[in-house]
């Protein structure tokens, strides 16, 4: 078995994981335990949290204690032990704090699974730059099909969502432990604890063009959280409209275009970037995005339902 088909197995299940539940849960929360908009956005919102510090915690690990894909395994395995903890709970409080740890255990290795890919195609003598891309976009297919299996199977708005991606976590975190080694790199080691953290990367804030494109970011980032937690919810919603319409039935796999088209665009992007230029790629992008929620918001104008002008 080559190493490249290993490591876009590793890929394909690091974001299938993920996919088994992050755009179905939203409307599980909601129609199944009856949480608020506010309760679901907040336990949506501990990614954003643990983002913020457990993927530099986890990096210092892995750079000067734990191989890599140990704790790539480690984290997963912890990963799917929280998910079938959260399958057996109906409150807010207590799910809250689960999905917070299930986060923290998460998100690292998604930088994880990049380290573990670059340290092992370096070791056979691999260009990272020219391997590594048509492995990852198996990630983006990985997500794609598990959304896929969980709405066809009918767990939009179960459980069940939680046992698939428990289930994929367990599996991966035991594949990770049969991954080369990647031991701790010695000069990542001596590496200073505000350089391990990327704490020195603010020095570029600086520069007034990297402030506006944090600020564009973030607020594109809140806006496709914002998608994630309540967009299949939303179409759900449209079944005193439209009963048995596709888009009712099949919430998830209807959600699903949005991560297809992604993959595609991303295919464009060296075509656009050569023909238009890095700033008209980004504008065009950003319209984009305008486009897609005025879509939702014109959908508001279904019947028995209000729109942005009128009740």
């Amino acid at each position: 078995m080559s190493i490249k088909f290993r490591l876009t197995v590793m890929n394909f299940m690091q974001f299938f994981v993920w996919g088994a539940w992050l755009i179905s849960f939203g409307a599980y929360m909601s129609k199944s335990l009856g949480f608020s908009g506010l309760q679901i956005g907040s336990i949506y919102g501990t990614m954003g949290v643990a983002s913020m510090f457990m993927p530099g915690l986890m990096g210092i690990i892995a750079d000067r204690w734990l191989n890599a894909e140990r704790l790539y395994g480690i984290l997963h395995l912890t990963g799917a032990l929280l998910l079938l903890w959260a399958s057996t709970v109906r409150d807010y409080e207590t799910l809250y704090f689960i999905m917070l740890l299930n986060a923290m255990v998460y998100m690292p290795t998604i930088a994880l699974n990049n380290a573990v890919s670059y340290r092992v195609l370096e070791q056979e003598g691999l260009n990272f730059i020219q391997k590594f891309p048509p492995i990852r976009v198996w990630g983006t297919v990985g997500f794609i099909i598990a959304m896929w299996v969980v709405d066809l199977s009918g767990s939009t708005l179960t459980k069940g969502q939680l046992y698939l991606s428990a289930g994929a976590a367990v599996f991966l975190g035991l594949y990770g432990f049969t991954m080369p080694a990647c031991p701790p790199a010695r000069d990542l080691a001596s590496r200073s604890l505000a350089a391990a953290l990327g704490l020195d990367a603010f020095v570029l804030f600086k520069r007034v063009q990297m402030v506006v494109f944090f600020l564009c970011a973030m607020m594109l980032g809140g806006a496709l959280q914002i998608t994630n937690a309540f967009g299949g919810d939303f179409l759900v919603d449209f079944n005193k409209a439209y009963p048995g319409s596709f888009g009712v039935e099949h919430p998830i796999l209807l959600s699903s275009i949005s991560q297809i088209s992604e993959t595609l665009f991303i295919l464009t992007i060296p075509f656009f970037l050569q023909r238009f230029g890095i700033k008209t790629v980004m504008m065009i992008a950003i319209f984009a995005w305008v486009f897609r929620f005025g879509l939702f918001a014109y959908t508001t104008r279904a019947p028995g339902y209000g729109c942005w002008c009128c009740p």
